[in-house]
């Protein structure tokens, strides 16, 4: 049987869990400073070539421990983050990530008292906004800045990031945009208007980005 592109976007949505962000529990939508770190804390995790499982694993082990806010991963120290990294099966990447991320707490706290919505509300425009968030460490590179900003679309104004491979590669599978097509921004355009005309109920744009990153992460396992 045909399928149209709205019964492709329903069963996209219907068989993926969407928002990285809302799967950890953490809310977006309040605009908190401490609920956007938390995720801008889990987006340094999942930047890295690591299983999302992993990645996953080790932000809740940061969450059980309260270890989610730049003040606390100062306080816990280089020794106390590999243990915790180490504990969520992040020992690939310990010692690194525990560098980057005392680094990326000193810079938030010392030039933006903490506050990731000051970060934004002192930013130019999307581009200024990129720059800031990866100059606040060594090692937070366009894939991390990505994860971030795509589930902060929608809440934070100048958050609207270019797609991604793997969201590009799942919407070209599925149809939803054209193959011939290689600008990232009529891309985003293009899957702004597709979602504008079938979206769902409850759900936003940054869902959609998500569901579509998540079947590009299963495409790409599946061929290997």
């Amino acid at each position: 049987m045909f399928k149209t592109q709205a019964d492709l976007v329903r069963t996209l949505m219907e068989t993926t869990k969407g928002s990285f962000a809302k799967s950890l529990g953490i809310d977006l939508c309040s605009s908190d400073s401490t609920e956007i770190f938390k995720w801008f804390l889990a987006a340094i995790l999942y930047g890295a070539r690591l299983p999302e499982e992993i990645a996953r694993r080790t932000f809740q082990t940061f969450d059980r421990d309260g270890v989610i806010c730049p003040r606390r991963i100062l306080n816990t120290g280089w020794e106390g983050l590999v243990r915790l990294l180490d504990e969520g099966g992040y020992a690939r990447y310990d010692f690194k990530t525990a560098t980057k991320l005392l680094e990326m707490a000193g810079a938030l706290e010392n030039n933006y008292g903490g506050d990731l919505n000051r970060l934004h509300d002192l930013s130019r425009d999307r581009v200024d906004l990129e720059k800031r968030l990866q100059f606040l460490a060594k090692g937070i590179g366009q894939v991390t800045t990505n994860i971030f900003l795509r589930e902060m679309r929608g809440i934070w104004e100048r958050a609207d990031p270019i797609p991604g491979d793997l969201c590009i590669e799942a919407a070209r599978e599925l149809g939803f945009i054209s193959r011939k097509w290689r600008s990232p921004e009529k891309i985003l355009w293009e899957l702004k208007l597709l979602w504008q005309a079938h979206r769902i109920p409850g759900l936003n744009f940054s869902d959609f980005e998500a569901a579509l990153v998540r079947q590009g992460i299963q495409r790409r396992r599946k061929k290997k």
